[in-house]
């Protein structure tokens, strides 16, 4: 590849730690720009009053990428981070006071939805079956597969079609079974990754077969940890990580060799770079970073116009007790409303009254996020992103912090007694500190019609040298899913300077 050949990645976060190791270990020498002071983007790590609080992604799933990561660089991650499984992989609780133990083994799942309705259990069976055959179909050869060209899309199709994926992943789980509790369970997982159920397509299925495939996984240390094992697997490479060093401007110069992106970082300093691979948020990198070309003004147009996930209000905080028997590591707690809620939430207007959590608590698997006897939180409530409810979260964030705390008494007791610190970020922060267009916290919505090649592609066919990595590309959100844009955006990366 010679020598003079460099990449600057743009963003941290999984998705760019990941696209850099594999490009530094293919030989090609890599920079990546970090707006913040740490490493991670969405899963930045907060530490106050002697807590940590991992502020992104806790839902460790397919940990075989980071194995499979790790093996391209020639090292073992167990060298590097321990991954401690977690089991359940949720507890659910409903306002009936129905509790339910997800963990993905069928023996358990059988007999707990046989005591919610058996005659649901035959149908969880076909879904179960089902559900691993739409993992085969569209996670086990085609995750990590770029669809650059429509005639990738209609060679899969026919597959597609035969699964039912133009149905949604409700619709989907409601042919098999009917217990709005059953379906629930079977169907929340869209939101992990900032989908509807009544609207993302049924691919998204899968996710029940893949973490029954492998497990549900959480960093010793918190997934800051995991941040850091891939910084510094990085950085012995020979890669460079700069950090406070936030882009402000990509520009495309013509050469002799082919197109230079000249990257503007920080203050007033300018690196050229042959390729430009950018984790930053889809319509930032378009509008802003390469907003002096004309091409991606065009292209920024086309991608607002798309349907965009919902926001996040994230409250962080720590007691001075521990409540080790009150929730598992992982616990959604459902409200009254199933389908009203996320109408409200992905096209209401405004704040809606209430709300369904999902409660992490992760010193339920290593107490070392905490001081001795006390315990760590964060609950997450979805809410509407900031171009369909532009509400002043200025003003409504410190009321509702208050209000999700009251509600979360009913299995956390006296919880606002001891309460000793707390923290929150709000879809204000999302778009201004994380650049999300909207304020949306897994950017483009994963509907059929914005999956696979019909997302942002991998590699851009109108600026020659910029690729696509993370939430906002194929395909698509959480961490399963940024780590294989990662696999599929470093492979043409390659294969276009080699």
């Amino acid at each position: 590849m010679g020598t003079a050949t460099r990449v600057a990645v743009v963003g941290s976060g999984f998705g760019g730690l990941a696209a850099a190791i594999r490009l530094q270990a293919a030989g090609i020498p890599t920079t990546v720009f970090e707006a913040r002071d740490k490493p991670g983007g969405r899963a930045y790590v907060y530490e106050q009053d002697g807590f940590t609080f991992d502020g992104g992604p806790t839902v460790i799933t397919a940990p075989n990428l980071f194995d499979e990561l790790f093996e391209e660089a020639g090292r073992d991650v167990s060298d590097y981070v321990e991954m401690l499984p977690v089991t359940p992989f949720y507890r659910l609780l409903w306002e009936d006071g129905l509790s339910f133990d997800y963990d993905g083994q069928i023996d358990s799942m059988v007999a707990q939805i046989e005591q919610i309705n058996p005659a649901d259990v035959e149908g969880y069976k076909s879904f179960v079956s089902y559900a691993r055959k739409v993992f085969d179909a569209g996670y086990t050869e085609l995750a990590h597969t770029p669809f650059l060209r429509f005639s990738d899309m209609v060679r899969v199709a026919p597959e597609l079609v035969r699964l039912r994926a133009d149905r949604s992943v409700y619709r989907a789980v409601a042919r098999f079974v009917e217990d709005e509790h059953v379906r629930e369970a079977l169907s929340f997982h869209s939101l992990l990754v900032g989908g509807n159920p009544f609207d993302t397509s049924a691919i998204y299925t899968l996710i029940h077969h893949l973490e029954r495939e492998w497990g549900v996984f959480f960093p010793r240390g918190g997934t800051g940890a995991l941040v850091r094992a891939l910084v510094r697997l990085f950085e012995e490479l020979g890669g460079e990580l700069k950090l406070s060093a936030p882009v402000k401007a990509i520009d495309v110069l013509d050469s002799r060799g082919g197109p230079k992106h000249r990257v503007s970082y920080g203050d007033e300093s300018e690196e050229d770079f042959d390729a430009v691979v950018s984790n930053a948020d889809v319509m930032h990198t378009y509008r802003s970073l390469y907003g002096s070309h004309a091409k991606a003004e065009r292209k920024a147009r086309r991608f607002e116009r798309m349907s965009w996930s919902m926001s996040l209000f994230v409250l962080y905080f720590g007691t001075d007790r521990r409540y080790d028997r009150d929730v598992a590591h992982h616990t959604i707690l459902f409200g009254q409303r199933y389908r009203g809620l996320l109408d409200e939430i992905f096209r209401g207007s405004a704040l809606p009254d209430d709300f369904s959590l999902y409660l992490h608590a992760p010193t339920m698997t290593d107490p070392s996020l905490a001081p001795e006897g006390c315990e760590a939180f964060y609950v997450l409530a979805p809410v509407p992103h900031l171009g369909n409810a532009p509400i002043d979260w200025n003003e409504a964030a410190g009321p509702y912090a208050e209000k999700i705390l009251t509600y979360l008494e009913r299995v956390l007791p006296d919880l606002r007694q001891h309460v000793i610190t707390r923290r929150w970020i709000t879809p204000l922060d999302f778009r201004d500190t994380l650049g999300a267009h909207l304020g949306s916290a897994f950017s483009v919505a994963p509907t059929l019609t914005q999956s696979a090649w019909f997302r942002p592609h991998n590699r851009d066919s109108s600026i020659p040298g910029l690729y696509l990595v993370g939430a906002g590309t194929h395909p698509g959100a959480g961490v399963p899913g940024v780590v294989n844009s990662a696999k599929a955006t470093a492979k043409l990366v390659i294969e276009d300077l080699g």
